[in-house]
């Protein structure tokens, strides 16, 4: 009976965080969406274009440490509830600051700033509340969760004026709190008999911050993500502008967008599950599974952009973009749930710093591509050709120095 007890916990933190992470995703690719008809009311330059798209990830950059901290000196309940409603205050009122460059781009730093709370707070939630014969599925549901918010938003948003999608999820964040409110007890905690299935003992809970910076296995960590996300910047920030200037995408094509996200949600959910499995049954090391699962999802994607820029049609580069996408997806199971396992008690915090590199390609990506596709006189094979070399480095690196056993 109490072992069914905190497998109903453990199924509800995995819920709740889950939610988080779908509003999270679709709060971020509203303004991808919407800034094709907003630049053509604002007559936004290309330039201004990147700046208020990377503006986010000025936010997201600086919060990612402190939320990792916080969530360990606070407890997750009230640091995730502050994260969520930040991040759902600043999306609500995108629209009245729209006609101000200025002020849209610092509502767009205060997302960034909430949502880089939420992911180093849920990674500390997990490392203490979810088993690791469960981590992999339940790191496959959150990322999930997060495609499928991309989807939603993606199919919906080219429906709506470009105000609504802004106050649709904004005020659904907002409910979520009321709902974290309720029903997540932080002072719920396993009983001491309970704590060597979630916490892994250690010899020394106090770690040096130089210590976070100085094992190689973190470092795999830290450039695989770093890696992946160049790739996924560039996806989620540039491809319903690539298809609608590119392509001709019209406004119904653009939910096309929402395809490689579902494919996404899929992938995940099955990459997870696939990689408890191998673990579970002791047929391969968890090492050797990151390694597989992390391999497959870098190598891959960078195959497919190189094809998808090669294209000129647009259902079949929409095919190649999703392909590409679902192989990310792969991750979850690879270098994302690789924290849990080489720093058990620090998960959020070696998420938080590689999150935060990881974020680096979010800022550049914008301005940067920008500036590739002017002096490139439109043509965009060298953003993708970039984004491939990037993915192609960051897997060997990480399959050459990760590990599984517990560093911290």
């Amino acid at each position: 009976m109490p072992h069914q007890k905190m497998l109903a916990k453990t199924s509800r933190i995995v819920a709740l965080c889950s939610v988080a992470n779908f509003i999270n995703a679709a709060d971020r690719v509203i303004m991808p969406i919407a800034i094709v008809p907003m630049t053509d009311e604002f007559k936004w330059s290309l330039h201004w274009q990147g700046w208020i798209l990377s503006a986010f990830a000025f936010g997201y950059f600086t919060s990612q440490v402190i939320g990792a901290c916080a969530a360990s000196r606070f407890g997750g309940k009230a640091v995730l509830l502050f994260a969520v409603f930040l991040w759902s205050v600043s999306t609500s009122v995108t629209p009245l600051l729209a006609t101000s460059v200025p002020a849209l781009i610092f509502c767009r730093v205060l997302l960034g700033l909430g949502e880089g709370l939420g992911l180093p707070t849920i990674f500390h939630i997990f490392a203490h509340n979810v088993p690791m014969e469960e981590r992999s599925r339940a790191f496959g549901y959150l990322v999930a969760a997060g495609s499928v918010g991309q989807t939603v938003a993606s199919v919906l948003c080219p429906y709506l004026s470009w105000q609504t999608g802004f106050y649709l999820f904004g005020t659904l964040g907002i409910v979520w709190v009321l709902i974290w409110i309720l029903f997540y007890n932080d002072g719920a905690t396993s009983t001491q008999d309970e704590i060597p299935l979630f916490v892994p003992k250690v010899t020394n809970p106090n770690v040096r911050w130089t210590e976070f910076v100085c094992h190689w296995p973190l470092w795999a960590l830290y450039i695989a993500h770093f890696a992946m996300n160049w790739s996924n910047y560039i996806i989620m920030q540039w491809l319903p502008t690539y298809l609608a200037r590119n392509l001709g995408a019209n406004k119904e094509s653009i939910s096309l967008t929402a395809v490689p996200y579902i494919v996404n949600s899929l992938v995940g959910i099955f990459a997870g599950h696939f990689a408890d499995t191998l673990v579970g049954q002791q047929r391969w090391t968890v090492l050797s599974v990151r390694r597989l699962m992390t391999s497959i999802g870098l190598l891959g994607p960078g195959v497919f952009l190189l094809a998808f820029c090669t294209v000129d049609n647009l259902l079949a580069a929409v095919v190649f973009v999703s392909i590409s996408m679902g192989l990310c997806a792969c991750n979850s199971a690879g270098h994302l749930s690789n924290h849990a396992d080489i720093a058990p008690n620090h998960a959020g915090i070696t998420f938080a710093i590689s999150n935060t590199l990881a974020t680096i390609p979010g800022i550049l990506c914008g301005p940067l591509t920008a500036e590739l596709v002017t002096t490139s006189h439109g043509r965009w094979f060298p953003v993708f050709v970039l984004a491939a070399g990037v993915n192609f480095t960051g897997a060997v690196i990480y399959y050459s120095q990760s590990s599984a056993a517990q560093v911290l």
